[in-house]
């Protein structure tokens, strides 16, 4: 009896062991996740502080989140590559430290070249930690219940990176300084750098010839279009500069596919596209990110100018939603495997576009608790099941050669989805909100510089979150008609082990 006695408490050790071990490596790779996304937003509600530290103003603020964006969106699909090639685990730790030593340079920075500067070390360290981060749970996780546990916790955090970023950079603004939404970031990532050679392994490397002019053509084509989008936003879409980033990201793009269907070894397999659930899920990710932005972008303002909050306050109106997002994620990956992926992308894109065109009804004296709220619980809904779903469907069935370009995948969609969002959507409000003023100035003369400015912004922000529904209501679309009932999902081969 001893020995049997002996040998169960040795199972058991080790299988707390593992259970651990597993923990840790979800939180590294999450952990990273997380940083990378949030870097997005969190920035934001530090601007007029950075603008008053530093004497920056108009584009050239702007360009402390721009460069992240054009830079991140623009070297995602080399970053993935790169994993692929030489070594996820060694390109992750790579990532991460670009991005550590850029945030200290961004916390240290007293000049405007010095943070936009760091502002592109920083995109560049993201565009590689980002997608070997989603692919390292392929190299770690076995098929399984673990890899879907993985999976639920990194869709957490992808999905609600934006508004945690509103909340981190609110709090460390106001009780520290704007230069902590940077330094914040360093001894994150030095944990994880301590941490990731013992616990996460190295996938093995993929030898094959390097596609250079691939390369360059990939990240001309998205770095272009997102540098319009970003150029349009603020000179419009027929500008000189938009206009020609366009047609150079056209003119890329019919290089870039014509040339990778011929080359042996592209950086972008054009064969990852040849599963129907895996294009479908990086059209919705695409077009949820575009209509998403809406909700980050106006509902903040009117926040603060309507309601009259204040930025800490403001971050903190997100957090039911963000509890929200991170609770059901979880959850819903797990059952992605017993119903299918089409129910979630279908209801996940009908559920933002549902709560967007209800905020389209948004009045200057709706309450936040009885309209504002509910609205966007309803919308965290959305969020997880399409992040939830996605994510596990896009690394499903994919070889261990391809997981760094499927996961990197995601990110670029995500990426060049918001960027694209943001640019139709305050295009949008803006037409809106000039000829609401050019009206009432017409029809009823002035009636105040400030409440004409609130009444002009509200049909603006208005008119934004009834196109990003609209959208969203495009999302809907193509889940149904490209998402197949009976998907080919492996995560989770026996249901009962999770439920």
């Amino acid at each position: 009896m001893q020995p049997n006695k002996n040998q169960s408490q040795k199972s058991t050790n080790c299988t707390s062991s593992s259970h651990t071990h597993n923990w840790i490596k979800m939180g590294l790779i999450a952990g990273a996740q997380l940083m990378v996304v949030l870097d997005i937003t969190i920035v934001n509600i530090a601007l007029p502080s950075i603008s008053r530290a530093l004497s920056i103003n108009g584009t050239s603020l702007a360009w402390i989140v721009d460069a992240y964006t054009l830079v991140f969106g623009g070297l995602l699909l080399l970053g993935g590559r790169a994993g692929d090639i030489f070594g996820r685990r060694r390109m992750f730790l790579i990532g991460i430290s670009i991005f550590a030593g850029a945030s200290f340079l961004g916390g240290l920075s007293n000049s405007e070249v010095t943070i936009i500067a760091a502002r592109v070390i920083q995109g560049i360290g993201g565009a590689i930690a980002s997608p070997t981060a989603l692919a390292l749970i392929a190299t770690n996780f076995p098929q399984g219940k673990d890899r879907n546990e993985a999976l639920g916790i990194v869709a957490s955090v992808s999905a609600l990176g934006a508004s945690l970023g509103l909340i981190f950079g609110a709090v460390l603004t106001q009780y520290l300084s704007w230069r902590w939404v940077f330094f914040v970031n360093t001894p994150v990532a030095v944990v994880i750098g301590i941490l990731a050679p013992r616990h996460l392994k190295e996938s093995p490397k993929i030898k094959v010839a390097s596609d250079i002019p691939g390369s360059f053509a990939s990240v001309i084509m998205i770095g272009a279009l997102v540098y319009g989008l970003i150029n349009s936003a603020t000179y419009g879409w027929t500008s000189t500069v938009s206009l020609v980033s366009f047609v150079s990201s056209v003119l890329a793009a019919i290089f870039f596919f014509s040339y990778e269907r011929k080359h042996n070894t592209p950086i972008l397999d054009l064969s990852i596209f040849s599963n129907r659930n895996r294009s479908g899920s990086y059209a919705i990710m695409f077009l949820i990110a575009a209509a998403l932005f809406s909700l980050w972008f106006f509902l903040t303002q009117y926040l603060q100018i309507v309601l009259g909050y204040s930025p800490l306050k403001t971050g903190f109106a997100f957090l039911p939603m963000t509890l929200t997002v991170m609770i059901l994620t979880k959850v819903g990956a797990k059952y992605v495997k017993r119903v299918g992926s089409m129910p979630f992308l279908v209801y996940g894109p009908a559920a933002v576009s549902v709560a967007l065109f209800f905020l389209g009804h948004l009045g200057a004296h709706s309450s936040y608790l009885t309209f504002v709220l509910p609205i966007l619980l309803l919308n965290a809904t959305g969020i997880a099941a399409t992040f939830s779903a996605v994510l596990i469907t896009v690394l499903s069935g994919v070889s261990q050669s391809q997981a760094g370009l499927a996961s990197s995948m995601v990110s670029v969609s995500q990426q060049v989805g918001g960027t694209l969002g943001i640019s139709i959507l305050v295009t949008v409000s803006s037409g809106f909100i000039n000829e609401t003023s050019r009206q009432y100035h017409v029809s009823r003369g002035a009636i105040g510089a400030h409440a004409l400015q609130i009444l002009s912004d509200m049909h603006g922000w208005t008119a934004g979150f009834t196109a990003g529904s609209i959208i969203a209501f495009i999302g809907v679309l193509v889940a149904i008609s490209s998402i197949r009932r009976q998907t080919e999902l492996v995560i989770v081969p026996i249901i009962g082990e999770i439920a």
